[in-house]
């Protein structure tokens, strides 16, 4: 099953579930399997106040585009909606919806947390948490390949640097 549609958005708008679903919904498929991420109200102890995201919107909706090609190499799937926002996102909204429709329901499960965790670890989409206290922090994913990359490069440059002055 390779064909069925891809619905990637990348938007400040607020996201809706009921659109998601739409775009996944077919009378071929049994299961329809959704993640919804929304913005929770604290990290580390520290009251977040919102949510803000920012992206490199050609380069993350091309990435998207890849992995929902893994997602159909790898399973069943039917259709595939991927909505992320960006800007603010207050307290208890959606900043990421994915909806996958398959025939059944092992397919659609797999391919969603598939989905999420390659989201994180691989598109150009980057997060702020907003804090009562009037600080924010930008978030590096713990998912994040590029960015781990980077940072073992540094490290091993400083470290190659270190030892050869001593």
């Amino acid at each position: 099953m390779a064909s069925g549609q891809d619905t990637v958005q990348i938007t400040s708008d607020i996201l809706n579930v009921d659109d998601a679903v739409k775009k996944v919904t077919s009378p071929t498929s049994g299961a329809i399997s959704l993640f919804i991420g929304t913005t929770r109200n604290n990290f580390d102890g520290k009251e977040v106040i919102r949510l803000e995201y920012d992206a490199y919107i050609p380069m993350a909706e091309k990435e998207i585009k890849k992995i929902c090609q893994v997602m159909r190499q790898r399973w069943e799937v039917e259709h595939i909606a991927v909505f992320h926002r960006i800007g603010h996102v207050p307290i208890s909204e959606s900043s990421v919806i994915i909806a996958v429709s398959s025939p059944h329901r092992k397919a659609s499960l797999e391919s969603v947390q598939y989905c999420i965790d390659t989201l994180k670890a691989t598109v150009p989409i980057w997060k702020k948490e907003m804090y009562a206290e009037g600080e924010g922090t930008w978030k590096e994913n713990k998912e994040c390949v590029w960015a781990a990359s980077a940072v073992s490069a540094a490290t091993a440059a400083s470290t190659s640097s270190a030892a050869s002055t001593s």
